[in-house]
């Protein structure tokens, strides 16, 4: 059984996802995490992993096209100085297609799973692919 941490308006959040998100903040483990809610429970659970090597692409392809999910994204790139730089992306996914009960229970839970979540440097909400294209991402970096 997970252990709970971090009470997020009703929701709890598994330590399973703090620890997997501290991997990729700090060891560089992980490119990406998708969390989603697990309705009955009221948990945040991870929904998907992509490993150092997967890309932005990789994330977006992971999003299912008719279900709410939230998704950190850790962006690397160079500056203009020639120096590597990596910023946390918090990605609020709420798809047209989903049930307004879930669109609900993501909005309300989001500032919540946020202030678990330290160190997010940038925040994306998107209903639909384009409007987080990887474009986007290299614009706020900017």
């Amino acid at each position: 059984m997970a252990l709970k941490t971090a009470s997020m308006n009703g929701m709890w959040m598994t330590e399973e996802c703090k620890r997997s998100f501290m991997e990729m903040k700090w060891k560089k483990v992980h490119r990406y995490i998708v969390f989603k809610i697990e309705e009955k429970s009221k948990k945040v659970t991870i929904d998907k992993v992509g490993a150092a090597g997967e890309t932005y692409h990789d994330l977006v392809a992971s999003l299912p096209e008719d279900d709410c999910r939230y998704a950190v994204f850790d962006f690397d790139y160079v500056t203009v100085d020639n120096c590597r730089m990596s910023k946390l992306f918090f990605i609020t996914w709420s798809p047209e297609a989903s049930r307004i009960r879930e669109k609900m229970m993501y909005a309300t839970s989001k500032s919540g799973l946020r202030r678990v979540l330290e160190g997010i440097h940038y925040e994306l909400q998107a209903t639909d692919p384009t409007e987080m294209g990887f474009d986007k991402i290299q614009d706020r970096t900017k």
